[in-house]
């Protein structure tokens, strides 16, 4: 088909061979009966048999008006007009105009507007809204602006099309103008163009002046409601759109679909008004709406039935519905995945695909792909990338293929998503975006660097989503220098002063170990910070063991900018209490908690146990379990583990024991094994050991290192050697637990043996590693080797010794009777000796009898931990170990006299029936 105004010539020759023969014409919006009976009309009358009266031709032109023509019937009746010389008449001109636009051949319009000399008003009126039917809105402004200065002329008729060309721009400067107009022309008691401003104005985001409008209008009609309550929900306001709603049905206006419509999407915006959108409903059926054709009203009530996770209702409408169109099918593909219903949606996008009627559009496809995504069903999601093809993925529009990136990335189908990359024929900044943040979130930095870089050389501009997205592959030491590049270049673009960039900044310089950055970037920000900001400076110092400075951080968040902690600000403050054994703070953030979460979290509960367990509060963190009935498997392993912990072992089993059907996992595993190793219950250890088996978790390295601990601790070696040496992959602390397994049993050469071991299969060693070293050193007199460890720790290993460490030290020299040694060791450090130091030394000048280095030991002891009964204790024993009588009691008086209390010993039998 030749189109354009100047194929005409050509046109009318191909036409007057026989109109008759033509082809079966392209899909309309027409009716059938419609399109025929013009074409019956035309195929009759051959142009050499056309009667050369107008009249005929000039009816065929009227029938153009309220009808949309296919492209080829609208071109025969240009030709047959020109024939009968019907176009000198200006309203068959305007009638073939207006056909022309809605078909959307804007040029044979233009080029008809072009060559008419003679125009009024209402032919200027065809040619500005033949743009706006094409959606060349800021076009048809400006014909506007063209109309006034050559014509001079206009009607309400023209700034009806204009405001509407306004709206859809968003141009308030220009429609406040046109405002202006309207009221010098005396056009402001028109109601039509009253209700077209009202519209204006919601669109163009000032839903005042739209009152203003609808208040001082003196007849207001069903459209001049609905412009209100739809513009009102339109500007974030679907309490005020509902009072509109009610002040319209007390007014006896009559409602219409687009009133119903607009209220069930008022009711679906807020929580509070889930229950009048049911009456809402109950207006619809008692109107005859739900049996009418008017397949909107029923989109909408599938749309506010899923968001309020009424899935079933949402259901019942959209079987109910007669005809559903595409839109009705993807508002319920999208409630049922909005409501966690993946595989119902994917059975509805199925079964839209068996329907003939209506096929999969890109909105069916963008909406459809995420439920794969996230069921992580790889097939699924190929074969809905085969259902984008044979549909012919439009090469200016992105969104499916950008979804199937996604999707491909979530699966874990890399290969795919980067050969589709490839294979795009047009890449927008969000397809670079999804590869980029694909390729760092699967931990391969290197691609998504180079992807990066090639995004910045492709001259497409990157956007602060890009700038996020490639952050995350910078997460360790080595990555800061390319993480400060990323920084220079964010400054570059102008993100500086967004707050989520200067977050993602932090968290990046967290990970890459420079907290002074991080911090100096909290301060750069900190009037316009938000929580996100605090919590990860916050989540950082946790992490990173700076717990005072968590808690400063915590208390000039609130102080300064008063912000409301969330849940993760809680977990964390907790935590950071929790180390420090700050009980008292701990309470004062739990009293904080009961205040100001309405919903008491459970994950801020579990941080709770935690921190009344780390700071020896037991009885608070029972109460606290057993007061809340909200638990998830989390608070049975906190309790189970914080037993452990607090040397009450027997309640962990007890525990253990009743976990309310409970399914345990390895933290529920290493937690009850912990127990039994501290209550050396061989046979409750046994048990868990088989629900290891039981549960598939004997390769998890945790729980092996907890079964070699909990095996050599109860005696048993020999179980303890076949478990590690038939576990397939041995971590670091399976190694420590071994090498100290050995050294309590007394076989120190094979500690070191295995330790050698270790350092050829390339585990790297630890301070652990060293602990259990020097331990297993100083139980089997292996003095010499024990000094020899200390001193390559550091310099060849680069571990810096800690106080346990020296306390082992200590006490090998200590065992082995040489406690000058173990004395001049101590006076020689760096740094002032921690008590647990002296205590080793002091039990070692017991046992040997040393009296005058003990009480030398025993006057810094008492200077630095004058409570600690034991000192008294055990300097007094020194004494009757020497047979000094008197010196003993006057030290055990000590006791009395300071008001200290002796923690009695007690023993532990566990008596069961073989």
């Amino acid at each position: 088909m030749v189109r354009g105004y100047r194929g005409f010539v050509l046109h009318r020759k191909l036409l007057s061979k026989s109109l008759t023969s033509r082809v079966a014409p392209r899909g309309s919006n027409l009716s059938s009966q419609s399109n025929g009976s013009i074409r019956s009309h035309l195929a009759h009358h051959t142009f050499d048999e056309m009667p050369q009266t107008a009249v005929q031709a000039f009816s065929t032109l009227n029938r153009l008006k309220s009808n949309h023509v296919e492209s080829d019937i609208v071109a025969s009746i240009h030709c047959l007009s020109l024939k009968t010389n019907v176009l000198v008449d200006l309203a068959a001109r305007t009638a073939l105009l207006t056909a022309y636009a809605r078909d959307q051949d804007l040029d044979s319009a233009l080029a008809l507007f072009s060559e008419t000399a003679t125009r009024d008003v209402i032919f200027w009126n065809a040619i500005i809204n033949a743009f706006v039917l094409n959606c060349h809105f800021r076009s048809s402004i400006l014909l506007f602006q063209e109309m006034v200065k050559m014509f001079g002329e206009f009607d309400s008729t023209t700034l009806l099309i204009v405001l509407s060309a306004l709206s859809r721009t968003h141009n308030l400067k220009y429609g406040t103008v046109l405002h202006g107009t309207i009221i010098k022309r005396n056009f402001s008691s028109d109601g039509n163009l009253c209700n077209a401003l009202i519209d204006m104005y919601a669109k163009c985001d000032n839903i005042s002046f739209s009152e203003l409008i609808f208040e001082e209008m003196k007849i207001k009609d069903t459209t001049s409601w609905n412009s209100m309550v739809s513009g009102c929900t339109f500007n974030g306001f679907p309490e005020r759109s509902l009072g509109y709603f009610h002040e319209m049905r007390r007014s006896n206006v009559r409602l219409d679909a687009v009133s119903l419509s607009s209220a069930m999407t008022a009711c679906s915006l807020v929580e509070e008004f889930w229950g009048y959108g049911e009456s809402v409903h109950a207006l619809v059926i008692k109107t005859g709406y739900e049996t009418s054709s008017s397949t909107s009203l029923s989109n909408c009530l599938i749309s506010f039935y899923s968001r309020c996770g009424n899935v079933d209702a949402a259901e019942v409408v959209f079987r109910n519905l007669v005809k559903k169109n595409v839109v009705s099918w993807n508002a319920m593909i999208s409630g049922l995945l909005d409501n966690g219903n993946y595989m119902e949606a994917l059975n509805h996008f199925r079964a839209m695909q068996s329907k003939l009627i209506v096929q999969p559009d890109d909105a069916t496809l963008i909406t459809t792909i995420p439920a794969c995504a996230e069921l992580n069903l790889l097939c699924q999601g190929k074969s809905i990338h085969a259902v984008a093809i044979q549909r012919g993925i439009q090469p200016s529009n992105c969104s499916v293929e950008n979804a199937l990136l996604d999707m491909y990335f979530e699966c874990g189908d890399l290969k795919s998503a980067n050969h589709l990359f490839r294979n795009m024929p047009h890449k927008d900044i969000i397809s670079w975006n999804t590869m980029v943040y694909g390729f760092s979130q699967n931990n391969l930095k290197e691609a998504a660097r180079a992807l990066f870089c090639e995004l910045l050389s492709s001259g497409l501009r990157c956007s602060i989503v890009t700038l996020l997205s490639i952050l995350p592959s910078c997460n360790c030491p080595e990555d800061i220098s390319f993480g400060r590049a990323l920084h220079a270049c964010l400054i570059r673009y102008g993100f500086s002063d967004s707050v989520s960039a200067i977050n993602a900044l932090m968290l990046m310089y967290t990970n890459c170990g420079d907290l002074n950055a991080s911090t100096f970037l909290l301060d750069s920000i900190s009037s316009i910070s938000d929580i996100v900001s605090w919590n990860t400076m916050i989540v950082s110092c946790v992490q990173n063991g700076y717990y005072k400075d968590a808690l400063k951080l915590f208390a000039l968040m609130r102080s300064l900018l008063n912000l409301k902690p969330d849940s993760i600000t809680l977990v964390s403050t907790l935590s950071a209490c929790g180390n420090l054994e700050l009980l008292l703070y701990g309470q004062s953030l739990h009293g904080l908690t009961l205040k100001g979460l309405m919903d008491f979290e459970i994950r801020v509960k579990n941080a709770l146990l935690t921190m009344y367990f780390r700071c020896n509060d037991s009885k608070s963190a029972e109460v606290l379990f057993e007061l809340d009935a909200a638990r998830n498997l989390c608070s049975w392993n906190c309790m189970i583990s914080g037993y452990a912990q607090n040397k009450e072992g027997n309640k962990s089993v007890e525990l253990f024991q009743n976990m309310e059907g409970l399914l345990p996992n390895e933290f529920s595993i290493v937690g009850i094994l912990c127990a039994c190793t501290q209550l050396g219950d061989i046979r409750h250890g046994k048990e868990a050991h088989g629900f290891v088996f039981r549960f598939y978790l004997q390769n998890n390295t945790f729980i092996l290192s907890a079964l070699v601990d909990m095996y050599s601790k109860c005696g048993r070696l020999d179980i303890a050697t076949r478990v590690f040496e038939n576990s397939k992959e041995k971590s670091i602390a399976s190694w420590n637990s071994m090498i100290s397994a050995y050294g309590i049993h007394g076989q120190g050469r094979k500690s070191i043996e295995l330790f050698s071991r270790m350092c050829i299969s390339d585990v790297q060693a630890t301070k652990s590693t060293f602990i259990s070293l020097l331990s297993a050193c100083s139980h089997c007199g292996l003095v010499d080797e024990g000094l020899e460890y200390f001193n390559v720790m550091s310099k060849k290993f680069g571990i810096q010794p800690n106080v346990e460490h020296l306390v082992y030290m200590i006490d090998m020299l200590g065992r082995a009777g040489r406690l000058g040694e173990a004395y001049d060791f101590i006076m020689n450090l760096p740094t002032k000796a921690e008590p647990g130091l002296w205590g080793a030394l002091l039990s070692a000048c017991r046992d040997h009898g040393d009296l005058s280095v003990g009480k030398t030991v025993a006057e810094h002891l008492f200077c630095l931990e004058p409570d600690n009964t034991g000192y008294y204790v055990t300097l007094s024993n020194l004494f009757a170990h020497r047979e000094m009588w008197n010196e003993a009691v006057k030290t055990r008086s000590m006791i009395l006299d300071r008001g200290l209390l002796k923690s009695p010993g007690h023993s532990v039998v566990d008596v069961f029936s073989s």
